[in-house]
């Protein structure tokens, strides 16, 4: 039986790095790469590195989102059913750039990019490794904390803040008997997390100057545009 097992997450930590890569460029329409992917065959801990989301075209940053270490708690015996079912996705000291300008910002168009993609993602032959026959997934705990969100506006001279992630907790993503695709499931995470990020760093963008107000006017309209004006700009 453990030969077995060693064998069969041999082949998981394979396809879960395929499958992040298959999956999240299809998804989020900008470059998605991971690291590596560890799950030990004996108690089915593992943590995924350096998962890397890269930004639209036309921004400058070098990335939209940066994971150094994403911990996860899989139960053993369900890697041979239908469903894999994760008792906890733990993520700690995300990185995240928000990127802004008059044309909206970085985090809004890749949230955009996630609602209009589909549910599933039907791999290619040479990709059928990735999604593993159609395997489905239950997380019954997800927790984001210690993030950081980068904020760099454009046409404001450089100006630039951080401030923190609040943390996010997930409950229940589909369930043992209706789990969820991997693309469902890398939507109900990465939308919130987004989702949060856009309010955290719109917010802080009033604590970048004064000049903030005058981001969302044009050269000849300087009146009646506030800072909330430009928050609904930058949600867009």
């Amino acid at each position: 039986m453990i030969v077995v097992l060693v064998l069969i997450f041999s082949n998981l930590n394979s396809i879960i790095k395929k499958g992040v890569e298959t999956v999240g460029p299809i998804l989020t329409k900008v470059d998605v790469r991971l690291g590596s992917a560890k799950v030990s065959p004996m108690n089915g801990n593992g943590v995924l590195e350096k998962l890397f989301v890269g930004n639209p075209e036309g921004y400058k940053t070098p990335s939209a989102i940066e994971m150094g270490q994403v911990k996860v708690a899989i139960k053993l015996g369900s890697v041979m059913s239908d469903t894999i079912a994760i008792d906890e996705v733990s993520i700690q000291g995300s990185e995240i750039t928000f990127e802004g300008g008059l044309g909206g910002n970085n985090l809004s168009q890749i949230l955009k990019n996630l609602e209009g993609a589909p549910n599933d993602v039907k791999p290619t032959s040479k990709e059928k490794s990735a999604s593993e026959g159609g395997k489905k997934f239950f997380v019954k705990d997800v927790v984001i904390e210690g993030g950081k969100i980068h904020v760099s506006v454009t046409g404001m001279g450089g100006k630039a803040a951080t401030v923190p992630l609040p943390p996010i907790h997930l409950t229940n993503i589909g369930s043992e008997n209706n789990g969820v695709t991997a693309a469902q499931l890398c939507k109900e995470i990465l939308k919130p997390l987004i989702a949060s990020s856009v309010k955290s760093g719109t917010e802080a963008l009033a604590g970048l100057g004064g000049d903030v107000k005058d981001l969302g006017k044009s050269t000849t309209e300087k009146a009646g545009k506030t800072v909330d004006g430009l928050k609904g700009l930058f949600k867009k």
